[in-house]
């Protein structure tokens, strides 16, 4: 099936910020209330089914959960049976569950073990009898009619339903959500960091990372970076987990710095202390930044993967990474590229989204913001939707494997 939208997600958080799932969407959707057309549910439902299905990316899931809109009329199609049932949750508008063949149609689709979610609705206008076979319920934060909602909810003492918080565009929204252990749909609040989460100090397990990216960016002998290493035994654990979990293929598990070296070569101990930089901090900042940071990474490399050499490929991933770092480490960009030595060309796109990794990292970014200059920047490096939509699923594929 030939892709001419762009695939978009949104961070589904918990109360502790942390990446529970995520909607699926096509670029243009969710604008101005405008509804999916039946093609473009239909569409949507086929590349996940793909993506899902296929074993690069089959890992997606794990423990996290997928929203993609659906239609009680199309639940008859044939694609919507090729969903994997564990971790997919369909998503309903009000208008089209009033009927009874449309409830028929909703009840059976959880019997077969698919999470259900309605919204644009009022919850007190839905069937009981139908609520018992939904999982989620969207409210919009903000709404008139929100206090009352959650107030019936609480009356109707339904434990399987739960509470999911829409149009949440500022930190102080999300503290509602939390306060009320309602989950929550961010868009892209969590690109902005909460008020008052500053320091000019990075910790000691950040500056000995620091030191070891220097001593490879130098290289120095793998005893030496062990040496240092060993200072920090957490450290040297994630390190070694993060290695193991990346699915090379390897065919036995790493013991240790130099059995990585032996096993995978010297560079790509670069990109896994990037990878622990950015998950050493000790802020505050969100777990869902952090997740962001390492799928903007994977999705940068890949998207360069087919057009620069592997070691800029792999440049690409730090670039990635490291692009918000600042908000991470709760440091200027300027001050942390003052502490870390990189190439002038993962500088620049740092700094400008320049030179020849600069377009690449913008387009990731576009990609997170549901940009209407994806399509135009994606074409100006060649790169087709499916390519783009590809690489962003089998970059949420990886970041799962992680663990972090």
């Amino acid at each position: 099936m030939q892709q001419e939208h762009f695939i978009v997600r949104e961070p589904l958080l918990n109360s502790q910020e942390r990446v529970l799932g995520y909607e699926l969407y096509w670029q243009h959707i969710h604008v101005a209330g405008q509804s999916p057309t039946a093609a473009e549910i239909v569409s949507l439902a086929h590349f996940v089914a793909d993506q899902l299905n296929n074993t690069d990316s089959g890992a997606l899931l794990g423990e996290q959960i997928l929203f993609i809109e659906a239609s009680p009329a199309l639940l008859g199609h044939e694609v919507f049976s090729a969903l994997p049932p564990k971790g997919t949750v369909l998503a309903f508008r009000g208008a089209d569950v009033s009927n009874d063949e449309a409830a028929a149609a909703i009840r059976a689709m959880h019997a077969k073990g698919y999470g259900i979610s309605i919204r644009d609705a009022n919850l007190a206008s839905i069937d009981k009898a139908l609520l018992s076979h939904v999982s989620y319920f969207e409210l919009q934060i903000g709404g008139a009619d929100f206090v009352p909602q959650v107030q019936y909810y609480r009356s109707l003492g339904m434990p399987s339903l739960r509470l999911v918080g829409r149009n949440v565009n500022s930190w102080q929204a999300y503290d509602v959500c939390a306060q009320l252990h309602m989950f929550a749909f961010v868009g892209h609040l969590h690109l902005s960091p909460r008020p008052g989460n500053h320091t000019k100090e990075m910790n000691p397990a950040q500056a000995m990372i620091l030191q070891l990216m220097d001593m490879v960016r130098r290289n120095e002998d793998v005893k030496q970076l062990e040496g240092v290493l060993k200072r920090d035994a957490a450290l040297s654990y994630k390190l070694l987990r993060y290695i193991n979990s990346a699915g090379f293929g390897l065919g036995c598990e790493i013991q240790s710095l130099k059995h990585a070296v032996t096993m995978l070569g010297y560079s790509p101990l670069y990109r896994w202390l990037a990878l622990l930089l950015a998950t050493a901090t000790t802020t505050g900042y969100s777990p869902v930044l952090m997740q962001t940071a390492v799928i903007r990474g994977r999705f940068s490399e890949l998207l360069g993967s087919t057009f620069l050499p592997k070691n800029e490929a792999e440049n690409l991933f730090v670039a990635g990474m490291f692009s918000l770092l600042d908000k991470l480490l709760g440091v200027p960009m300027e001050d942390v590229l003052e502490k870390i030595q990189l190439s002038e060309s993962v500088t620049q796109a740092l700094l400008s989204r320049e030179g020849i990794y600069g377009p690449f990292l913008a387009l990731a970014e576009a990609c997170e913001l549901n940009s209407k200059k994806v399509d135009s920047m994606a074409m100006s490096l060649c790169i087709g939707a499916k390519q783009v939509n590809q690489a962003q699923m089998s970059a949420l594929a990886w970041a799962q494997s992680l663990k972090i």
